[in-house]
């Protein structure tokens, strides 16, 4: 972000819109410049604001099953967090990866409902998302009214409770964190839709992946992703972890009420599932949730389920 003389922020050039390539009827396409990001973001329905926030390697069309149902409800609101998709974020990842912490990123989304006239709301987040939702309703708990955490464990956890298994399916969470570029130029060298396939699933999409979306991920898939997804992984590993070391020496808790789902099928199920409501209860005061017959992607899935756990 550029400053003139005065110290004034200079105005960055907006953007161009993309196409929702059929996947947002209704909804409005806009951007939102927060301190230090471009994010962009679709918006549209009535009703009490309703933040959703997708994981990696997706955009925000990761939400395009339930946006629209939910649209009956709610005023839904689907960003790309910055570096994912078509938001950008700092070239830097700054000291200790802190540009790309969830913190950053949750502080993002604040400033995104408050341009939207929201100072109150309601999140939801799956994969990334989920633990940028999970840092915002810690940062800001009087702007959370309630949050859903869709298949994942508290970063934290994850961290003290690796195995082979998990080591061997969770892979790209070592691998994208490793500080040096050779690694960010390693996966630059895939072509971008193997890469995103791979990492969707080792055997190819599943049929309930909507091409129109994959075409998106793949679409976003560029070095500026590339490298924002890396920063991401990093501070997962140094910057998010003091985070939660802090807080949880603290006794810090999310406050809201809080919605965990997982897919009984995915890795957080098969290597968690008899314990996650009992990591969450521990993280948060009031948790109510459970298994869908899903795997990893329960919005894409079993997109029926995900709207009628949240219209609860």
């Amino acid at each position: 972000m550029a400053h003139d003389e005065g110290g004034q922020v200079s105005p960055r050039p907006s953007p161009p819109l993309p196409s929702d390539n059929g996947l947002f009827e209704g909804f409005e396409a806009r951007w939102v410049r927060t301190r230090d990001a471009d994010i962009f973001l679709r918006h549209g329905g009535e009703g009490p604001p309703l933040l959703l926030l997708h994981g990696n390697p997706q955009t925000h069309a990761a939400w395009h099953k339930v946006a629209g149902p939910l649209g009956k409800r709610f005023h839904v609101v689907a960003p790309d967090l910055r570096g994912y998709g078509d938001s950008v974020g700092p070239s830097e990842g700054g000291p200790n990866h802190v540009n790309y912490s969830f913190r950053a990123m949750a502080q993002d989304q604040v400033e995104v409902m408050a341009a939207l006239g929201h100072d109150r709301f309601y999140v939801a987040g799956h994969d990334r998302g989920a633990r940028t939702a999970h840092r915002l309703a810690l940062d800001h708990p009087t702007r959370v009214r309630k949050v859903a955490l869709l298949d994942i464990v508290p970063t934290r956890h994850v961290w003290a409770h690796t195995s082979l298994e998990w080591a061997l399916g969770a892979w790209h969470w070592s691998f994208m964190a490793q500080p040096e570029d050779m690694f960010e130029r390693m996966i630059a060298a895939i072509p971008a839709r193997e890469f995103v396939v791979r990492h969707l699933s080792r055997t190819g999409p599943p049929a309930f992946f909507d091409p129109r979306a994959l075409n998106e991920y793949v679409r976003c898939f560029t070095p500026k992703t590339i490298h924002g997804s890396c920063e991401d992984y990093r501070a997962a590993a140094t910057i998010d972890l003091e985070h939660d070391d802090t807080d949880h020496q603290a006794g810090r808790k999310i406050t809201a009420p809080t919605l965990v789902l997982w897919g009984r099928r995915s890795g957080v199920g098969s290597l968690h599932g008899g314990d996650i409501m009992t990591v969450w209860r521990e993280a948060a005061t009031q948790v109510a949730g459970g298994p869908l017959e899903t795997g990893h992607y329960p919005a894409e899935e079993e997109p029926r389920a995900v709207v009628e756990a949240f219209e609860r």
